[in-house]
Parts: structure tokens; C-alpha cells; sequence
């Protein structure tokens, strides 16, 4: 972004140690930059420059989002869609190979499981890798697992 994009009282995502977060924009800053705060944490933080901001956060926001209180009175917003839960990236594969019926890779499940709407990768790089090895800490679990391997790379629901 831009120095003169910036507006107090607007609300961007900036990088704060290493996370993409919602800001609000307070005031000026007499040293440069401008003060803020998080507003998933409700602390203070100094923006010092324009790069830091990654976008404006209202343009993204939804109307379904509600906001909740947790322990130690930090609040969250986090998105309800129509009242039912979004699905973990392994519920959602033990969903698609249970409709499917056929043993799947890790990559075929991931794009049969967007094309369904069941789940999204949240900007990972390797969503299957991350999916394959969640599957192979779960057949650790023996005849508790949940998942079946019916050839190399390629697994089912158990029954």
C-alpha cells in the first residue's frame, strides 16, 4: 500500500510477528508511521510504514460474521455459514472417499473436495501433502484408524 491510501479509523491487514491480522488504524504517529490496534487481540501496535498493510480488511468482509468472546476477554469474528460448521480438511476426505466408494490419492481428494464445496485450502502450497501425512498419523492408530490402504498413495474409508 500506500502512505496516502492510509486512513485513521480504517481497518487493513498488516503483518504483525509473522501473521496476516485485521488493524485498525488509530491515529498518527509523531515518530512516523501510525499507531493501531490488533483487533484480534485488542493489543496496541505501531505500524511504521505503508508496506507493512496488506489491503483493506472491509472490502473482504462478510455480513456472516459474528464475533465471540473468549477466555481472557480476547474477541475473535469468525464466519458462520448458515449456521453448520465447516469441516477439517480429514473429515471432509473421509466424506469424499466415503461418497466416492473408490480408493483416491491425497490429490484427487483435495480437488474432489473443493469441487464439492466440502473444504478449501486456506493459501497452503502442498494442501495434499499436508493431507497425506495427517492420513498416515491416523492409520497409526491401527484398527481405530479411520482410513484403509488399498495400494501405495491410495486410500479408502474404513468400512
Amino acid at each position: 500500500m500506500k502512505k496516502a491510501d492510509v486512513k485513521i479509523g480504517g481497518e487493513y491487514f498488516a503483518t504483525v510477528t509473522n501473521k496476516k491480522v485485521t488493524v485498525r488504524i488509530d491515529a498518527e504517529n509523531r515518530s512516523g508511521g501510525w499507531d493501531a490496534t490488533n483487533l484480534s487481540t485488542g493489543k496496541k501496535v505501531r505500524i511504521k510504514t505503508a508496506g507493512r498493510l496488506k489491503g483493506s480488511a472491509r472490502a473482504t468482509e462478510t455480513p456472516a460474521t459474528e464475533t465471540r468472546v473468549r477466555k481472557r476477554g480476547v474477541k475473535r469474528t469468525e464466519e458462520t455459514t448458515g449456521g453448520e460448521k465447516k469441516l477439517s480438511c480429514v473429515k471432509a476426505a473421509l466424506k469424499v472417499l466415503a461418497d466416492s466408494g473408490e480408493p483416491m490419492n491425497a490429490q484427487e481428494m483435495i480437488a474432489a473436495m473443493t469441487e464439492a464445496g466440502l473444504w478449501e485450502s486456506p493459501g497452503g502450497k502442498t494442501p495434499h501433502a499436508t493431507l497425506y501425512s495427517a492420513i498416515l498419523r491416523d492409520m497409526k492408530r491401527g484398527d481405530d484408524s479411520r482410513f484403509v490402504k488399498t495400494e501405495r498413495g491410495r486410500f479408502t474409508a474404513r468400512a
